[in-house]
């Protein structure tokens, strides 16, 4: 088995905005659900929730 075969790419969605704001990875073993998290939107200019898309 590979090193990163367990780890996949997600995108991150602004919850106010919808754009798609960061790329980033997770272990799908570990991490069954959809991320959650509290990311800085340039567009809206402040923290928001950030969650993944598909």
């Amino acid at each position: 088995m590979a090193k990163n075969e367990k780890r996949v790419k997600v995108t991150l969605a602004c919850e106010e905005c919808k754009r798609r704001n960061y790329i980033t990875t997770k272990n799908k073993q570990n991490d069954r659900e959809r991320i959650e998290m509290r990311k800085f939107c340039q567009w809206d200019r402040r923290h928001t929730l950030h969650k993944e898309t598909r």
